[in-house]
Parts: C-alpha cells; sequence; structure tokens
C-alpha cells in the first residue's frame, strides 16, 4: 500500500510533466488538478504512514522524476488539499495558478486568504502584484466594518475597500512637509497610489480646475472608479484632521455631482487624506447626498 502511493503520486506527477510541454494553453489549471489530487494522497499516506512518508516520498521523486519535489513542495500539495477539500472552496481550487497559491497558501487567517483570491480572480492580479499587496498588509488596513461585511457577503461600496493608512511610495526618502510635495510624490506613481486605493480606478486630473462663484478652485486629484460608476475627489493634507476640512471636500464633491457627472453615473465619492503620526490616513471618505 506504501508504495501503490507513491506510485500513484509519481504518475500523477510525470503526467503533468509531460502535459504542461504539448498543452501550454491549459498547463496551470492541470498543474493544480494535479497538485490537489497528490495533496489527497499524501495526506491519506500521512494518516497510514505518519509524517515521516513525505521525506521519504520526497528523497525518491527527487532522483525518478525532477528535483523541485522537495519535502516543502510535497507539504505545500497536501497543505493545498485541505484547505480546499472541503465545498466552500472545492470550486474555486483551478481559478489560480499554482503560483498564486504559493504566495496565498501561507496564509493562516481564512478570511484574509479570501479576500486576496478574490482580487486575484476579480481583477487578474498576477503573482507579483499579489505579492505586493499581501507585503503591504492590504487586508489587515482594511477597515473592521469592511473586513465584516466580506465575510457576511454584504454589499460593498468603493469606499469600503480602501485600505488605510495609505502606502505613499517615497523611494528617496523626501520629506513630505508640504501639500506640494506630498502631490508630486503621488504623481510621480499615480498608478501604485490608484491601486493603493483600490480597484478600477482611472485617472482624469490633477490639480483640477474648477470655478465656484467667482473663484477659481482647484481639486488635488479627480479620479473615476470604473466599476462603481462614479467621480472620486481626493484631497491631500500634510496635517492632523480639522474639520473644517471636510466641507471643502464635500463642496468640491458637490461641484462634480452638478456640473460634471453624468445622470447615469453614481453620486462622487469623497477622499480626504491627512497625517496622522507620521502616517497618512484617510480621515473622510464618503458619498456626496
Amino acid at each position: 500500500m506504501r508504495d501503490k502511493y507513491y506510485d500513484e503520486i509519481k504518475n500523477n506527477l510525470i503526467d503533468d510533466e509531460t502535459y504542461s510541454k504539448i498543452k501550454d494553453y491549459s498547463k496551470e489549471k492541470h498543474r493544480v488538478e494535479t497538485y490537489y489530487k497528490n495533496g489527497k494522497i499524501l495526506n491519506e499516506a500521512g494518516n497510514h504512514y505518519g509524517e515521516k512518508i513525505i521525506k521519504d516520498y520526497s528523497e525518491k521523486l527527487i532522483k525518478e522524476v525532477n528535483k523541485k519535489y522537495n519535502e516543502r513542495t510535497l507539504r505545500r500539495m497536501r497543505q493545498f488539499y485541505r484547505k480546499f477539500c472541503d465545498r466552500k472552496w472545492s470550486t474555486l481550487s483551478t481559478k489560480l495558478s499554482w503560483s498564486h497559491y504559493t504566495e496565498l497558501l501561507p496564509i493562516k487567517n481564512e478570511d484574509e486568504m479570501l479576500y486576496y483570491f478574490n482580487l486575484c480572480v476579480n481583477q487578474h492580479i498576477d503573482v507579483r502584484s499579489l505579492r505586493e499587496k499581501i507585503k503591504s498588509r492590504e487586508y489587515n488596513r482594511l477597515p473592521l466594518e469592511t473586513k465584516n461585511k466580506l465575510i457576511t457577503e454584504d454589499k460593498i461600496e468603493v469606499k469600503d475597500l480602501v485600505p488605510n493608512p495609505i502606502l505613499i511610495r517615497n523611494k528617496n526618502n523626501i520629506e513630505i512637509a508640504t501639500e506640494k510635495a506630498l502631490h508630486h510624490l503621488i504623481l510621480e506613481d499615480i498608478e501604485s497610489f490608484m491601486k493603493e486605493l483600490g480597484n478600477s480606478f482611472s485617472f482624469i486630473g490633477s490639480e483640477y480646475k474648477i470655478k465656484i462663484g467667482d473663484r477659481n478652485n482647484y481639486i488635488d486629484l479627480l479620479l473615476f472608479n470604473i466599476k462603481y460608476n462614479c467621480y472620486v475627489v481626493v484631497e491631500l493634507k500634510v496635517t492632523e484632521f480639522k474639520v473644517e476640512y471636510i466641507s471643502q471636500v464635500q463642496k468640491y464633491m458637490n461641484y462634480i455631482d452638478k456640473n460634471i457627472k453624468e445622470v447615469s453615473n453614481n453620486c462622487t465619492i469623497g477622499i480626504l487624506i491627512c497625517k496622522r503620526e507620521n502616517k497618512f490616513v484617510i480621515e473622510y471618505c464618503v458619498a456626496y447626498n
């Protein structure tokens, strides 16, 4: 029986090695399915022969199939099966590449892993971007209310998915003492900033000029969220939150809704970013009503 388990695992891996060479378009799905099947076999073998069996199988597979099938890889296959074998996960298991799963499986919190999983599936996030999101602790920076909505599958709005604090890339460690400096730093890598805010953002303008009464005003950043079909006003401050900042943001949101927003668009979202304890945090994020 011990050898039967091994032979089945070995044959599955040899089949996958062959498959990946001749059917490139679907090799990732095939690999994930193969590793899932082997994870199940390894789980059963471990129940019969103990933990040492994985090390024994690994030593033989490295010699007979490929050196990449080390003990760590086999344990990851078993972990993959254990995590995805219940009904909640089983239908999802083949939606990502194995490289995605090597980033996801070390995450112990199941709700956190599901969050990143859904991001990858819904937004077609590549492995490198996934790694960056995990490293930046994006899930941990989501509001508690948002995490609860994700668990209960309540309706999610654009403001729910904005992490806090916001990570502003500052490669040269420039002192951000003025709003102009902060503005410039964001514009240097506006794409990363929009990804940090959430999904489906597009850039409309910087210091976007509007006229209220007889005075010209300038919105720090005007964005549009494609998924939620709404404009997004972003105001930047390098000081701590002040109540009067809210009225400024609301004034800009009101202008966008009355003069720029189409009937088919949803209400404008306002985001106010201020500095607190040397971090940039969202102090205000709301739709104008």
